[in-house]
């Protein structure tokens, strides 16, 4: 079962979900939509109020209690916890429960997320336009664009042999990931995500032009490599990793041979007032 972490946003607030491509379902964050509901910053105010709320809907029968899930899901720390989920049908019952006048427009809100998504998957380039409108808006250059979504198909390309290769869980993608990322840059993604002052963010959203082409290239080597020998399995794919990550980190360090300068950059785009407030905790 393959499933991919991202998260949304409603007002101001950060949502996380999960989507799980073999029952192509959202499933979202518990807390994280009572959060919104209840218009509470505080998150551990939030999870006592789903606790309690849980325990009632149990005494009452509630099936939409039973029908939540617990997975993996990335928390403000960057680990990852067992975390109460639910697809968008259930926390539409959920929803009744707490009274809130953020009910009506949450209900709406998780309505057009899941119909995107049925959009998206009858027609990928929906997706595709909706990233390049998003990094417009963020200030990205069209040349960083192109590059971006250049090394997002490479990815692609590589998750694909992964998963045709007996390379299956979430924890594995991000082994063989850090892998790749540490031979080619000489740094972890999460140091390097720390360098960059991120912490839930993507750290390829926050990539140079030039960490973005040696990612590419890196990747790229390693898919090649991997097909050349049918790696399989974690072992096998671990030594391509190193390889593929390999060739980029010769071409990584003669390129700051000749320019001195540093490829892995702590340059982010950071909203201003997050950027300010990095600086002075440091």
């Amino acid at each position: 079962m393959i499933m991919k972490n991202t998260l949304a946003v409603f007002e101001n607030y950060k949502i996380r979900r999960i989507y799980d491509e073999k029952e192509e379902k959202w499933y979202f964050s518990i807390v994280d939509i009572i959060q919104v509901l209840l218009q509470q910053s505080d998150y551990q105010a939030a999870r006592n109020y789903w606790k309690v709320l849980k325990n009632r809907l149990k005494k009452e029968g509630s099936q939409s209690v039973t029908k939540c899930n617990r997975l993996k899901l990335e928390a403000a720390d960057g680990k990852k916890y067992l975390t109460d989920v639910a697809s968008p049908e259930t926390l539409l019952r959920i929803i009744q429960s707490v009274p809130s006048p953020k009910a009506e427009p949450i209900k709406l809100w998780l309505a057009k997320v899941g119909y995107e998504r049925m959009q998206e998957i009858a027609d990928p380039e929906r997706s595709l336009n909706r990233a390049r409108e998003n990094w417009e808006k963020q200030g990205r250059s069209q040349k960083w664009i192109q590059q971006r979504m250049l090394g997002q198909e490479t990815r692609n390309k590589l998750t694909d042999y992964w998963k045709d290769h007996d390379i299956t869980e979430e924890d594995e993608f991000a082994i063989l990931t850090n892998i790749i990322h540490q031979e080619w840059s000489d740094i972890s993604v999460k140091d390097h995500k720390k360098l960059k002052g991120l912490k839930t963010q993507n750290l390829r959203d926050h990539m140079t032009e030039a960490e973005l082409i040696f990612t590419a290239l890196a990747e790229l080597s390693t898919r090649q490599i991997a097909e050349s020998t049918q790696a399989t399995g974690m072992s096998e794919n671990k030594m391509a990793g190193k390889r593929g990550g390999g060739v980029a980190k010769k071409a990584r360090q003669e390129l700051e041979k000749k320019t001195k300068k540093k490829v892995i950059s702590n340059e982010n785009y950071l909203p201003k007032d997050k950027k300010k407030k990095r600086i002075g905790k440091q």
